[in-house]
């Protein structure tokens, strides 16, 4: 993890209806680090994750991705930049090979993003990188299986090598084990370990547990504000978040 700072905002806030589901938040995310963002149901950070990620606009504040302002960008522009999120591109193909999948993530840095048409014969000289993504998820044996056969979590291993063949520099992850077995997130944990390798990672997570072994910083948010912030030990041991999370799951905040 490095001093330098990737992602930040100012005064980050979100109204709905005179709502406020954010409200002046500022977060800093470190190049090279895995950073959550956690908090209780309704804290605020889904729509906080989905204003950092472009799906929704801001009614105040300003984002910066490596001191762009970005606060006005479309979700496709700033993937450009190099901001991903998993769930763009988190539906598979099922109909295609695990190898075809993570080929139509390589395609658009090989300037073939829209060229689906062209002879197998062109697209074939991406197979390689291709199967080096599919190593790094432990999918390399399999590449021929069509995507619809796989179990759920290697689905999600799948997705995830297609959003790395996007080459994003920061990755954004929501929920990334939500819906699977106690193996399947151990698998998953230690993917996402694996390949925030020289990347930066932030991610939305409600397992605890998963927070503690692999992120550096952890943003806790309550009523739409930040609570707390600083290492999972830190924010862990702080009596204002362990009083929020009273009601949710006390055990899981000290897991």
């Amino acid at each position: 993890m490095s001093n330098t700072t990737i992602l930040r905002t100012r005064g980050l806030s979100k109204h709905f209806a005179g709502f406020a589901a954010v409200q002046n938040v500022d977060i800093e995310v470190a190049q090279g680090s895995i950073h959550a963002l956690v908090g209780p149901n309704g804290a605020g950070k889904t729509t906080c994750f989905n204003l950092l990620s472009k799906f929704l606009d801001p009614s105040s504040g300003d984002i910066y991705f490596h001191d762009q302002n970005i606060t006005r960008m479309q979700p496709a522009d700033v993937a450009r930049l190099g901001m991903v999120r998993s769930f763009q591109i988190s539906a598979t193909f099922p109909h295609m090979t695990l190898l075809e999948n993570v080929r139509v993530g390589l395609q658009r840095s090989a300037g073939l993003a829209h060229q689906f048409w062209r002879p197998t014969r062109v697209l074939k000289r991406l197979d390689d990188e291709a199967m080096r993504f599919l190593d790094l998820v432990g999918l390399v044996a399999q590449p021929d299986q069509l995507a619809a056969n796989l179990p759920y979590g290697h689905k999600r291993a799948l997705e995830l090598a297609t959003t790395l063949a996007m080459n994003p520099q920061l990755l954004l992850l929501d929920e990334p084990t939500q819906g699977l077995g106690h193996e399947d997130v151990e698998q998953v944990t230690e993917l996402i370990r694996r390949v925030a390798q020289g990347r930066t990672v932030l991610m939305v997570e409600h397992n605890m547990s998963v927070i503690s072994r692999i992120c550096d910083r952890v943003t806790v948010m309550q009523r739409g504000q930040v609570l707390a912030e600083g290492s999972y030990a830190e924010v862990a041991g702080n009596p204002e978040v362990i009083a929020a999370y009273m009601g949710e799951s006390t055990e899981e905040m000290h897991a």
